[in-house]
């Protein structure tokens, strides 16, 4: 009983700042404050590349959750002509998942912080219930880096994104931006028409994270197939950064769990 009052004590508060110390890290990782507080948020540029292909290239500028600039160049293969576009200077584009999971890091630093240094716990299932939370919270968060949304073809059709950018995209091409665990991605669509004559074998593609060639949907009255696909990404390190922290984080929590759970299992212990 002393070991695990001292564990209630002096371990868990211990584990809590550790964990608060990581977070903060975490988060600090996603606002990349400039120096001196109140700053600017910096910019950063990643180029777009992938292996055995020059068909997109492209430099992006993050700041932040927003993509604040997009230069992108399309080799398309029909005909070998060079698309260039870029963001319109008034249009930055949200990341919803970096703005999702940076919420995520800063409700677990909230909970950890809600009990300071002279809280007392006072029994084992009070703390295993705070690690559940804080952990929830992690998770989410790392899901929300590791699970890109998945969309139908009319729905990255429709997305303000497309409008983004000088010159306008032709009806014939669709982007989309995501983040894959600590990537930045973007796919380029090429599109055909079909003919009405060819529309008795229509089957419009389902939601999807990447759509392959082949898949079919219909937009606008019209019916389109993806002819080619095009995926070209970057590597975000303080995107692995926030990832490593939110693994540690996650461990350091399971190992309170499991020492609580270890002694519980021990004595039915009640505060007298």
């Amino acid at each position: 009983e002393e070991e695990f009052k001292w564990l209630l004590q002096e371990e868990v508060h211990a584990v809590l700042k550790q964990l608060q110390d990581i977070l903060k890290e975490a988060s600090q990782r996603f606002t990349l404050p400039t120096s001196g507080s109140g700053g600017a948020i910096k910019q950063e540029n990643f180029v777009l590349s992938t292996s055995g292909t020059d068909q997109v290239k492209g430099v992006l500028t993050l700041q932040g959750d927003a993509l604040c600039q997009a230069d992108v160049n399309l080799k398309t293969p029909r005909n070998n002509q060079l698309l260039h576009f870029a963001f319109r200077e008034d249009k930055q584009w949200k990341l919803q998942q970096i703005q999702d999971a940076r919420n995520h890091v800063n409700q677990a630093i909230y909970l950890l912080m809600n009990r300071d240094i002279n809280y007392q716990f006072r029994t084992g299932s009070e703390v295993l219930k705070l690690m559940d939370a804080v952990m929830l919270q992690l998770s989410r968060a790392r899901n929300r880096l590791t699970t890109p949304a998945t969309l139908t073809l009319p729905e990255i059709a429709s997305s303000g994104l497309t409008k983004m950018f000088t010159p306008a995209l032709p009806p014939d091409i669709l982007v989309n931006f995501y983040i894959n665990l600590n990537k930045l991605c973007l796919t380029v669509y090429q599109l055909h028409v079909l003919q009405p004559s060819t529309t008795k074998n229509f089957k419009p593609a389902g939601g999807s994270i990447l759509h392959n060639p082949g898949a079919m949907f219909e937009f606008g009255n019209q019916r389109y197939e993806v002819s080619h696909v095009h995926k070209v990404e970057c590597v975000v390190p303080w995107l692995n950064d926030a990832l490593v922290f939110f693994t540690v984080s996650l461990q350091l929590c399971q190992q309170l769990k499991d020492k609580i759970s270890v002694f519980s299992s021990y004595w039915n212990y009640r505060p007298y």
